[in-house]
């Protein structure tokens, strides 16, 4: 591993200033890059060992551009650089499929990184902690999510979308149809098994609630429909296991607290197990 670091990061001089600059792609053109004193910079090689910053200076208020300009001329007009991003990846996707176009013998080295879809379902139980409970009943619960990763990495990072419902029951008359973006971590990211964080940050919930008032003995019940859009940051942890190549069972004790919303008296008990599967 340390010669691989050594041998990935020279140092040169360019313009009188001395850098470490790390060799992202070798070709008629190489690219050079590192982040240096808090700021990406990108440098291209030519084949007389010429090394020309790359720039993207403002003036009036307007970015000039530069590193277009010089690209152009580098590679005598022959591609289009008007969707260029001075951005690492753009950039060696630009100099990657020019070196290939003028070098037969070119081994391309970018790739794009694809998406991995997960489709799930669940089921369990909650005692719906942010909502008023005073008998600390609890009631079932499921759901559907869908999770997406990336899936050239051992990704420890995935946004998922999950659709969840929270039936009523006699003594507590309530219910939620609930729609919610979040984030999860894997902060164990194993083949066999992954543990995880995760953040629910913004919330629809359509809800139903009955209440029923005493008035002197006489029950009066009133039934309400409300649609809440809440940025909760409800948190949870879980656990996938692999049970096959392309599927998992899923375990989640979820809203243990929220950032935004109060805990009306009940700890959490939501708990739920389920299985999903990649797309």
């Amino acid at each position: 591993m340390s010669i691989s670091f050594l041998e990935a990061q020279e140092t040169y001089t360019v313009d009188g200033e001395q850098l470490v600059l790390k060799n992202e792609v070798d070709g008629k053109l190489d690219l050079l890059w590192n982040i240096i004193d808090g700021n990406y910079r990108y440098f291209v090689r030519t084949e007389s060992n010429r090394i020309i910053e790359l720039k993207n200076t403002k003036k009036d208020g307007k970015f000039q551009e530069e590193y277009k300009t010089l690209l152009t001329e580098l590679t005598d007009e022959s591609m289009s650089t008007k969707r260029l991003n001075l951005t690492l990846f753009s950039l060696k996707e630009f100099i990657d499929t020019y070196n290939g176009s003028v070098d037969t013998a070119y081994q391309s080295t970018a790739t794009r990184n694809k998406l991995l879809f997960r489709l799930g379902a669940f089921g369990g139980i909650t005692n719906s902690p942010f909502i008023s409970n005073p008998d600390n009943l609890t009631t079932p619960l499921f759901g559907a999510e869908l999770e997406v990763l990336d899936v050239n990495l051992i990704s420890r990072h995935a946004v998922f979308l999950q659709l969840k419902h929270v039936l009523e029951q006699d003594e507590l008359q309530y219910s939620t149809t609930e729609l919610a973006l979040g984030y999860r971590f894997r902060f164990i990211n194993k083949e066999k098994i992954s543990l995880y964080g995760h953040v629910k940050f913004a919330t629809v919930n359509f809800s139903n609630v009955v209440v029923v008032t005493d008035n002197d003995g006489t029950l009066t019940t009133e039934e309400f429909n409300e649609t809440a859009f809440d940025v909760p940051f409800i948190f949870g942890i879980g656990a996938d296991i692999r049970v096959t190549k392309n599927s998992f069972i899923t375990l989640a004790y979820n809203e243990l607290f929220a950032l935004l919303l109060d805990n009306q008296g009940n700890f959490s008990q939501d708990f739920s197990i389920g299985y999903k599967f990649n797309l």
